[in-house]
């Protein structure tokens, strides 16, 4: 599969991982829905040009993401949905027990799996869907879906269950239903970046994110968005990826 020709739908498209990957698709002569709840969205698509479309949506809409996934076979042409890039979602952190001996906020909780898992889970559906019924290019592809998990599904650090949770989850989810969706030629892949330029970075205090950049082994900075979308062009162009969790840290290794 190509860049060139192809519509991608992206979610958390308005700025950070979402943008970046929706830029170099353009780039790269293909087309994008973009696909987030922030009126940002509209700004970006009109930035990128006539070879993007702004879909504002909630991942964890059935209806929100069924006229993303609409929006973007019809800007496809006869083409049909070639993949989707799912970077939405949120970061949280609580403690099971604070300092004053309460129990963590349950609906919190909820509310981060619900949006990193479940929401991954309402757009893989959809656009799996959406991409079955289109006609098999080489080796009979149909299309790719990459997911966003994160190094916190693998070595999360205090106060993060919910988001280790959620994203462990995402990473879970990739081999089986890459499994599934074998017989429709659809790949399924998950990227886990470590500490990235984003939107949610720059809520962090300087010095808490400086340490961060610190404590990458190699090269001791923040990833760059363009960085984790150069990753998400490999894995739409190179078929042989399939049913595996990316990690994209400099080697980090959280405490």
């Amino acid at each position: 599969m190509q860049l060139k020709d192809n519509t991608f739908l992206i979610t958390g498209a308005a700025s950070g991982l979402g943008a970046a990957t929706a830029e170099r698709i353009v780039a790269g002569g293909g087309r994008v829905v973009l696909c987030d709840l922030s009126d940002a969205v509209d700004a970006h698509a009109e930035r990128l040009g006539e070879a993007a479309r702004a879909c504002r949506g909630d991942v964890t809409s059935g209806d929100d993401i069924q006229a993303a996934v609409d929006a973007a076979v019809a800007l496809s042409g006869d083409r049909g949905l070639a993949g989707v890039v799912h970077c939405a979602g949120i970061v949280s952190v609580a403690k099971l027990v604070d300092r004053e001996g309460n129990p963590a906020d349950l609906d919190a909780y909820a509310r981060t799996v619900q949006i990193n898992l479940v929401g991954t889970f309402n757009v893989m559906r959809l656009a799996a869907a959406a991409m079955a019924g289109n006609a098999p290019g080489e080796d009979g592809e149909r299309g790719v879906i990459i997911n966003t998990a994160s190094v916190a599904a693998f070595d999360g650090q205090v106060g993060q269950c919910a988001y280790s949770a959620s994203k462990a989850g995402v990473v879970g989810m990739s081999l089986p239903a890459a499994r599934e969706l074998s017989r429709h030629g659809i790949r399924v892949m998950a990227i886990a970046p470590g500490v990235f330029e984003t939107p949610m970075m720059s809520e962090i205090p300087d010095e808490a994110a400086a340490a961060l950049a610190a404590s990458v082994p190699f090269p001791k900075r923040l990833g760059k968005p363009d960085e984790f979308a150069r990753l998400a062009e490999q894995i739409i162009t190179n078929a042989m990826l399939n049913g595996e969790t990316i990690r994209l840290d400099g080697g980090i290794r959280m405490q």
